[in-house]
């Protein structure tokens, strides 16, 4: 398998972008873009940011004056047909959490190298040219931790190079990012460069969540659902119920926002916060070193 020159890839563009104070662009290898990168004067919205928009606008019409909390607004913005979707057994639009069947359109998926080989040869089976929305492929789960980085990243690539191979030569032909051993780990590569605050992504680990600290939507999924948004069809998702978190004061020294999350999650562990959405807001201040 071939090195692959990281500098020049997504991640690269979207630094220099923001260094140069213009819109961050988010593209996949076929040069599909979530935004425009040219700096944004003259009032007009980035065409995806203008879709979403226009998508909201929907859904104000829909529930009127209904309250929503910025997940809701990020989330609802994502429908492919917003009345079926929020007014379906949801007495009005008015018991949406826990009820409703959402059929979202995400921004964009990535994948896991264990999990995309099979979402890849699903994939494949449509005919389809390329993805209908952008994606990546991380390999990151297939190299084992043992003995330490170097040797952990030769012994993978070497049991598993028949793997990588395949998914660094399905990313060339369908205009996929390909990610290869050592490049990083998914989420935070995922976080890095790929993140945009009011978009949506699906994810094929379930640290995917973890592009939610830059306002991405980000949903943990199996490698099917995954396809679905590959081809285009909508994802379903019963609508999340919001479990807000007010936060108040500032961190003690030394004391980061991971800590808070992982003493909330084993407060409420997995059964407490399967379907949910936690969404923390209120006036706080992070101490700058944890940046």
């Amino acid at each position: 398998m071939r090195s692959i020159d990281l500098a020049s890839r997504s991640g690269a563009a979207l630094k220099r972008a923001i260094q140069a104070k213009q819109l961050p662009r988010v593209a996949c290898a076929s040069a599909r873009s979530f935004s425009s990168t040219s700096s944004n004067n003259t009032g007009v919205l980035p065409p995806r940011y203008e879709t979403l928009y226009n998508k909201y606008s929907e859904v104000r019409r829909v529930l009127g004056s209904q309250r929503l909390t910025l997940a809701e607004k990020i989330l609802y913005s994502h429908l492919d047909n917003v009345e079926e979707s929020l007014l379906s057994n949801t007495n009005g639009g008015r018991d949406i959490r826990g009820k409703a069947n959402l059929k979202l359109k995400p921004d964009r998926v990535n994948m896991q190298d264990a999990s995309a080989q099979m979402a890849l040869l699903q994939f494949m089976t449509c005919n389809l040219p390329q993805p209908v929305i952008p994606a990546s492929i991380h390999c990151d789960h297939l190299i084992v931790g043992s003995k330490g980085a170097d040797e952990d990243l030769k012994a993978g690539i070497a049991t598993n190079n028949e793997v990588f191979d395949f998914l660094e030569s399905a990313g060339k032909k369908y205009g996929i990012d390909f990610w290869p051993p050592g490049a990083g780990i998914i989420h935070q590569t995922v976080l890095e460069n790929y993140a945009v605050p009011g978009l949506m992504m699906l994810g094929t680990d379930s640290h995917s969540p973890n592009a939610g600290g830059l306002t991405t939507i980000t949903i943990g999924v199996g490698g099917a659902d995954a396809v679905e948004a590959l081809v285009g069809a909508p994802w379903e998702l019963k609508a999340p119920k919001i479990l807000g978190v007010r936060l108040t004061g500032k961190l003690n020294d030394w004391v980061s926002a991971k800590d808070v999350i992982l003493h909330l999650t084993g407060r409420l562990t997995v059964r407490g916060g399967t379907g949910y959405i936690v969404e923390y807001f209120g006036m706080f201040h992070f101490q700058s070193f944890a940046f």
